[in-house]
């Protein structure tokens, strides 16, 4: 089972605010998912390699599976208000999309989306940015969700023995 596939079906199956979805937003939401993932288990639910850069955690692994299985996924590209483009995304036939992911990555993702879809992009971006991976590595790293979710348990154990 190819987790990615089946977590980005997921959300643009129960995303409530599909036309606000855009590519950072869909791509830092399956970071949070991730992040969220390996602080209750050790390990990430998905295989992304997540690299702090400039704008983030952020990866073209996402977006890429999306174009690469177009009879799953439709993505329009249209020009925002500022003139720049923007990129929506669909399922091409939801009634009949098939999620393969267990209840607890189903329950987080729940989470994730309903915590964060009604945030405005300023709002959202300081919830990524306030995330322990984020506040504790330098731009341009490779982000071990898996390490640093063991650092961040043993933190928090710490802090709550004093």
């Amino acid at each position: 089972m190819n987790t990615l596939m089946e977590l980005v079906k997921y959300v643009l199956l129960t995303y409530p605010k599909l036309e606000e979805l855009s590519k950072p937003r869909l791509v830092k939401l399956i970071y949070l998912i991730d992040w969220k993932y390996a602080i209750d288990n050790g390990e990430q639910a998905t295989n992304i390699k997540w690299i702090y850069n400039h704008y983030g955690p952020y990866v073209d692994d996402v977006i890429n599976l999306m174009k690469d299985n177009p009879a799953i996924f439709d993505i329009t590209s249209k020009q925002n208000p500022y003139g720049g483009i923007t990129d929506k995304f669909r399922l091409r036939d939801p009634q009949n999309i098939v999620v393969n992911l267990d209840t607890e990555l189903k329950e987080i993702s729940n989470l994730i989306i309903e915590k964060t879809s009604d945030l405005s992009w300023s709002n959202f971006i300081s919830v990524v940015y306030s995330s322990f991976p984020v506040k504790s590595n330098l731009k341009y790293s490779v982000l071990d969700l898996k390490q640093l979710s063991i650092e961040f348990r043993n933190l928090k154990a710490i802090k709550g023995s004093q």
